[in-house]
């Protein structure tokens, strides 16, 4: 049995990688990486555009300076994708796709989504660049991804959003992490953070009320007047039925609907 010998030289990032396998240097990624390694893809283009607008990344390989091939790789988009991305739609946001692929590819992708903005081409660090464009136009931006590479983007994002089956630097970066790393959860997010911030509304109006009623009655308002004066008792009553109140409304999250 034979084996290979591999030493990696370089890894630009978000561009491929080149390396010596057998004392034969081999060059692998996207368009950018072969301009470097002045590697004429022409012969290739039209088998890689082909994969391209069938939604799959292309991937150039190059053996000692030559063109050598096209690897096509791609993600399977999962059946629930369109139509969360159709109800976050219909809610009023806005869907970016936001991705370093080719922008054949990405287009293909975003006309199966339905999602009319791309943003293609986009280098590791170029796309924190975006998130922080878009919130200094004053938007308030989510940003979803699992990779290392979108970690920056992550922790610029006002909310950053990391998929479970993602990398754990993706994971650390991110304020919410979905465990099944699927896009319904998006919309499911969304629903539970809308429904608690409504609790917390109803939470201050009920602490507010009993004590805007109760702390005058407690202070002798009423007693010049009616002759009402707030025993300690019933004043401790009215603290402790405020406290469940505001508990008992609480406890109705756990019945949210998160699904449509």
């Amino acid at each position: 049995m034979s084996f290979s010998t591999f030493r990696t030289s370089i890894s630009p990032a978000g561009k491929g990688a080149s390396g010596t396998v057998d004392g034969r240097k081999v060059v692998l990624g996207n368009a950018s990486i072969m301009q470097l390694s002045n590697v004429d893809t022409q012969a290739l283009e039209k088998d890689a555009l082909d994969q391209r607008e069938r939604g799959a990344t292309a991937i150039y390989i190059a053996v000692d300076g030559r063109a050598a091939g096209v690897i096509a790789v791609a993600d399977p988009i999962k059946p629930s994708a369109e139509g969360a991305l159709k109800q976050l739609r219909a809610n009023g946001l806005r869907v970016v796709m936001l991705t370093g692929d080719n922008v054949t590819t990405a287009q293909a992708v975003a006309k199966t989504l339905g999602i009319a903005e791309v943003e293609a081409d986009v280098l590791p660090e170029r796309k924190s660049d975006v998130v922080t464009r878009l919130r200094g136009e004053g938007r308030v931006v989510a940003m979803a991804g699992d990779g290392i590479n979108d970690a920056p983007a992550l922790a610029a994002a006002d909310v950053g959003i990391a998929m479970g089956s993602g990398t754990d630097v993706a994971i650390e970066s991110s304020g919410i992490t979905l465990l099944r790393g699927d896009l319904m959860g998006l919309v499911e997010a969304r629903r539970l953070s809308q429904a608690t911030m409504s609790n917390i509304r109803q939470n201050l109006v009920f602490a507010f009320l009993y004590n805007a009623a109760g702390v005058p009655i407690a202070a002798g308002a009423l007693y010049p007047v009616f002759g009402i004066l707030l025993s300690p008792m019933l004043g401790a009553a009215a603290m402790a039925l405020s406290s469940v109140s505001v508990i008992g409304n609480a406890l109705r999250l756990a019945r949210t609907s998160l699904h449509s």
